[in-house]
């Protein structure tokens, strides 16, 4: 006998409670409708009481348990708001019915008066409900802050207030303010690109979680990076810069405690971060006044260079190259800001992360475009050279990016200490000093306005 044989049918009772809810939600009650799918809830459960004294349905990381066995089956809750439905025996039709009207009505909130006793008080007795609730973890890890600390540049501080009022107007009232994307645009293409103290704020280590805003004007100006390396005309660069901007405004459709949840995610909570590009994709498509690239990059910013990844919109269907220069910075601002569950990653290394994803994610020739913009050690860098010394990248050399200018400082980051040109060689031709490594400040990130050259 199959596992389903020996304990039941739990797919059958929750796809029709399921359908139960959605249509008490939409029809009168009494409608022919609700009344033939409360039928049909009704046997399901009394079959399965037939057998056991209780039917206990529990979906947990996506694997259906009926009685606390594990089943075959789908493995979700069909779109119920929650993970456990449990019945015991004596329900009545009017039990479910009441549950299945207070599910269509009532948003579940944590907080909130218990479940239980709003049913109990119902006269619902013989159905329990539950949500699982993921293991906050945040205790063990550092607590990042949610931006910047402080901008180094104003243009940039500017720009990140642009995108915040715009993407909280959209969260809001799902407008979007088609002049406040213009003003951001120009501004990022005209005065943010052009500042070494943005660059070195946006390209370096970022000791801050992002949220949606921040991560998306970041994501604009290194795309921009891309788009001037591979010579873009004029007409294209604001293309590029809008659509990466808004690729990921459907995350404002996204639960913001799911977006910044420490850790992996359920099958659930992936399945739902996994329709921000759908969302995002159909909320452009209603705006008047953005160009049709805004709404194809943010539906395909996250499908690969061979044309696998999400959506599922077809095996083979290449991305289109604005999509895929947004993808390439989208992912290396992603590892270089922080997350609560992990530590940022330096420039050097995201870099060798982007070549290990190029061919099969990422399109090659952008990456090598993108390291080639911004080097494995970009301007505003803190490093640490061959001879242990402490400095900061002031400078890109083009001939050997390897081997950049920087200005030695003391451990504080506070006392210039003289410029060094890391690609001068000895008599023998040997290099006088090597970068060894991009240096986290363990106190957050020092101010390097001072060290820098003026734009």
């Amino acid at each position: 006998m199959t596992t389903r044989e020996i304990t039941g049918d739990p797919d059958r009772i929750l796809k029709s409670f399921a359908a139960l809810v959605t249509l008490t939600g939409i029809y009168p009650a009494g409608h022919p409708l609700v009344a033939e799918k409360l039928r049909e809830v009704d046997e399901a459960v009394q079959h399965q009481l037939k057998s056991a004294d209780a039917a206990r349905i529990d979906v947990i990381r996506g694997v259906v348990h009926l009685n606390g066995i594990v089943c075959e089956g789908r493995g979700d809750t069909y779109g119920l708001p929650v993970d456990s439905l449990h019945f015991e025996t004596g329900v009545t039709t009017a039990e479910i019915a009441t549950v299945a009207s207070f599910l269509s009505r009532t948003k579940l909130v944590p907080g909130g008066e218990p479940v239980q006793q709003q049913l109990s008080r119902a006269g619902v007795q013989h159905i329990s409900l539950g949500r699982l609730v993921p293991l906050d973890t945040r205790w063990r890890t550092r607590q990042w802050p949610d931006r910047p600390q402080h901008a180094l540049d104003p243009d940039y501080e500017e720009s990140l207030s642009l995108a915040q009022q715009a993407f909280d107007r959209l969260s809001d009232d799902r407008t979007l303010d088609i002049r406040a994307v213009g003003d951001l645009v120009r501004l990022l293409m005209f005065r943010v690109v052009a500042s070494n103290a943005a660059l070195a704020q946006i390209l370096t280590v970022k000791q801050y979680e992002n949220l949606t805003y921040i991560h998306s004007v970041n994501v604009a100006v290194l795309s921009l990076l891309i788009g001037r390396q591979l010579g873009l005309d004029d007409e294209t660069l604001p293309v590029l810069v809008e659509a990466a901007v808004l690729h990921d405004v459907g995350k404002t459709r996204i639960p913001l405690e799911l977006v910044k949840k420490p850790g992996a995610l359920d099958k659930r909570e992936r399945k739902m971060m996994e329709a921000h590009p759908v969302l995002g994709a159909e909320m452009l498509m209603q705006v008047d006044g953005l160009r049709p690239a805004t709404a194809l990059v943010a539906l395909e910013h996250h499908r690969t260079v061979l044309g696998s990844g999400y959506p599922d919109i077809g095996d083979g269907v290449v991305p289109h190259v604005l999509s895929q220069i947004v993808s390439v910075a989208d992912i290396y601002e992603a590892v270089t800001g922080a997350r609560s569950y992990q530590a940022p990653t330096p420039p050097d290394r995201a870099c060798l992360l982007l070549a290990r994803l190029a061919g099969t994610k990422l399109n090659s020739s952008l990456v090598k475009a993108f390291v080639n913009a911004i080097t494995f050690f970009p301007v505003g860098s803190l490093v640490r050279t061959s001879r242990g010394e402490l400095a900061i990248v002031v400078r890109t050399t083009p001939h050997d990016p390897l081997h950049p200018v920087v200005q030695l400082v003391d451990d504080n980051v506070r006392t210039a200490l003289g410029e060094v040109d890391t690609s001068a060689r000895d008599a023998d031709g040997a290099y006088d000093r090597h970068i060894v490594e991009t240096v986290v400040p363990a106190g957050g990130a020092p101010d390097v306005r001072r060290f820098l050259p003026a734009a």
